[in-house]
């Protein structure tokens, strides 16, 4: 066998390895969660967005939650606004929250649908400043040491999911791009910023979603945050609550964690973490057999 045709053999092999996976992944919602400092990076975005394409492409139907908290503030420090902090929440006065409306859930979202345009799919911007607003909200709080309810201004959470218009979009073959911005319920244009791990999860949870990705810097899992060989493939929700309650899981991914074991109560099926600065990422974790991140499930299925 020549080498040219061993390379067309092995590019066969990886096609016939995908097509398990389209099958049983196509006309189901996958909710993708983008975010960090990932979203600064044009080539990383590149390959993502490739991927988000194809999934639709073949199928598939991708629904995409991001945030953005690197652009608003560098909006704010343009602003000469400085960021204030309460136990780890950014606090929204009325001027923050008009950036994070501006650089969130205009700019980006915008950003994103002409970028999926251009990469050959179809999106829109499902969001307050784009007359599509589907994510709804109550203002949150949170408590200090002595148990008292302490204002985090305009932070929210969401409390409803405009569902039948995301699957309208979906069902036409265009990508939702949903920001972590909701309304706040009973208003018409009052908004509230959310963290956007949790508005995925709520995307998720009420769409019923066969998977949610959380797209970030980190390759997973691990039980030593600072060795990437450490990096753990699968976990069923036991493993994963054992793994917090020993304290192997720890800073950033607790919460992410956390948040994941909610959505799998809430019946979502399957929740990836995966590293979003490998080439095509989304497509190595969702199309091969192997992954390259670490996939949660409610529990290991017998054969």
């Amino acid at each position: 066998m020549t080498e040219l045709a061993g390379l067309a053999s092995e590019k066969a092999d990886v096609l016939i390895e995908a097509m398990k996976w389209i099958r049983e992944h196509r006309a189901k919602i996958t909710v993708v969660k983008l975010g960090g400092s990932l979203m600064e990076d044009t080539n990383a975005m590149m390959h993502l967005l490739t991927d988000l394409v194809f999934m639709e492409t073949v199928g598939m139907k991708p629904v995409v939650v991001h945030g953005g908290g690197a652009a608003i503030s560098q909006a704010m420090t343009k602003a000469g606004i400085s960021p204030k902090f309460v136990q780890g929440r950014r606090y929204t006065d009325d001027a923050t929250l008009g950036i994070v409306r501006e650089a969130l859930a205009k700019q980006i979202s915008g950003q994103l649908v002409e970028q999926l345009k251009f990469y050959g799919g179809n999106a829109a911007a499902l969001s307050e400043p784009y007359g599509t607003n589907v994510l709804y909200g109550k203002k949150a709080t949170v408590k200090d040491e002595s148990g008292a309810e302490v204002d985090l201004g305009w932070v929210g959470e969401v409390t409803k999911v405009d569902v039948d218009m995301i699957n309208r979009y979906c069902d036409q073959g265009i990508i939702p791009i949903i920001p972590s911005y909701t309304i706040l319920e009973g208003t018409t244009n009052q908004g509230l910023n959310v963290n956007a791990d949790v508005a995925a999860t709520e995307v998720a949870k009420e769409l019923h979603a066969h998977k949610l990705v959380f797209v970030s810097e980190v390759n997973g899992v691990r039980t030593d945050p600072n060795d990437p060989n450490s990096m753990i493939d699968s976990l069923t929700a036991d493993e994963a609550r054992k793994l917090l309650a020993s304290g192997a899981i720890v800073g950033g991914m607790i919460p992410k964690i956390q948040s994941c074991l909610k959505t799998i109560e809430d019946g979502v099926e399957k929740i990836h973490i995966i590293n979003g600065r490998l080439r095509h990422a989304i497509l190595l974790e969702i199309f091969t057999s192997q992954g390259v991140g670490t996939e949660i499930v409610d529990k290991r299925k017998t054969v």
